[in-house]
């Protein structure tokens, strides 16, 4: 496990140090007038090429180990390469997007739903349960439910990551703290392989930090964010449905920050008569950027927005914990879980109308 880590993280900061270096040109292809544009220069979005390359090279050295004789007793055998494949559809789509910027919301969301449909067929994935009796029940009444949650929740998360990733460190880090949060239980239950995945898609994100955070070189894009999305989508349901102890709502909890954004995004723009497609400036990250990191202490432009930047990242990462923690904790105590997600959506909302209503404690915005 500790050398698919090693490798995954090296592959994936090599290759992120090579666009770096001969990815400007293809930088420039990106408007300065995007609302959700908080940077200077020319920066190459083509991170989750990156990614992808990393975690293919490690999860593929993992099933030559197991036909090898499984030396880790991982047992990453075929299904593997299945996994592979239902994130290509995703990926290379987000990519595509990055590269061109002429993919519309349409047809990502037909590509991410086209990755959510491959993993019922090729991976035979669905929700056992819902951690409610009469919810279970129900499921066991109507099977293609749990197959529709599959596939929403595997097309659906990409674009949450895609939401949330507009600050230097902010997604990659939150994919990171998950996937380590999921691979500490997936090692409680005894899923090795589950595991090891896992902790090869965390050392992926690792080398394409280095090159994020934070000096912002290297932005993941669509594509990077599709990564994560259907890794860890694929993962959260494959804990839930291989490991009966795990509740339903463990990965809820652990997701709900970026779950919420999307859903919270969506009202906001319903209510105001904007289609949810349309890029604003107007999500929780970006409102603390504006009105919360302030304090910055260079004076020339450049320096001063990678400053507010950076800075702004750190807030979201603890938010991100406070959702973590208790998730790691009661891993299989469903009612409990449930709760704790309650209680991050009302004080998402509160959090987000006192920042909107200027009303944030002062000793906040230092």
């Amino acid at each position: 496990m500790i050398l698919l880590s090693v490798v995954g993280f090296l592959v994936a900061a090599l290759v992120a140090g090579l666009i770096v270096r001969w990815g400007r040109k293809h930088a420039a292809r990106y408007g300065n007038a995007m609302p959700q544009r908080f940077h200077l220069g020319d920066i190459p979005r083509i991170g989750g090429a990156a990614l992808l390359i990393g975690m293919a090279m490690s999860w593929g050295l993992g099933m030559w180990q197991s036909s090898q004789g499984d030396p880790g007793s991982l047992r990453l055998d075929t299904w593997v390469g299945g996994w592979l494949l239902v994130l290509l559809p995703a990926a290379l789509g987000g990519i595509a997007e990055d590269m061109t910027q002429r993919l519309s919301v349409r047809y990502r969301l037909i590509l991410t739903g086209t990755s959510g449909a491959l993993a019922v067929l090729l991976l035979d994935l669905t929700l056992p349960r819902l951690g409610w009796p009469w919810l279970d029940a129900l499921l066991a009444s109507a099977p293609w439910l749990g197959v529709a949650i599959v596939v929403l929740a595997i097309a659906g998360l990409p674009h949450a990551f895609n939401i949330i990733d507009g600050y230097n460190g902010l997604a990659g880090m939150v994919a990171l703290i998950v996937c380590l949060a999921l691979a500490h239980v997936a090692m409680q239950v005894g899923d090795r392989a589950l595991a090891a995945l896992l902790m090869s898609t965390a050392a992926a994100t690792g080398g394409f930090l280095i090159w994020n955070y934070p000096h912002g070189m290297l932005f993941a894009g669509d594509g990077g964010a599709y990564v994560w999305g259907v890794a860890i989508a694929l993962a959260s349901i494959s804990l839930v449905q291989r490991n009966a102890d795990v509740s339903p709502w463990f990965p809820m909890l652990l997701l709900i920050y970026p779950v919420w954004e999307t859903i919270f995004s969506i009202y906001r723009k319903a209510v105001r008569g904007i289609s949810p497609g349309v890029a604003d400036a107007l999500h929780f990250h970006q409102l603390i950027y504006r009105r919360i990191v302030r304090g910055v202490f260079h004076d020339d432009e450049s320096r001063r927005v990678l400053m507010r930047n950076n800075r702004t990242s750190p807030y979201l990462w603890g938010f991100t914990l406070l959702t973590v923690m208790p998730a790691v904790l009661f891993w299989n105590n469903t009612p409990g879980l449930m709760v704790f997600c309650g209680l991050f959506v009302i004080s998402y909302v509160l959090a987000y109308l006192a920042i909107v209503r200027f009303k944030v404690p002062r000793w906040l915005r230092r």
